[in-house]
């Protein structure tokens, strides 16, 4: 059986998905901090959405 992409769903690429969770978890970044940063990278996402991807990619990621 094939492991299904827990990415498969989104329109964000799964590459800036986990940039955005890795930068919150490893650095003291606020999402408003995160969004930020990574509009200066050239992709614009709202904080709210880093809180999102955080709530549903976090465990994913810490386990």
């Amino acid at each position: 059986m094939t492991k299904r992409s827990p990415f498969r769903y989104f329109k964000t690429s799964s590459e800036v998905i986990r940039l955005a969770v890795m930068m919150y978890v490893r650095f003291p970044l606020s999402f408003r901090n995160v969004e930020d940063l990574l509009l200066e990278r050239g992709i614009d996402i709202s904080h709210e959405t880093v809180r999102f991807w955080w709530n549903r990619f976090g465990p994913l990621f810490a386990a």
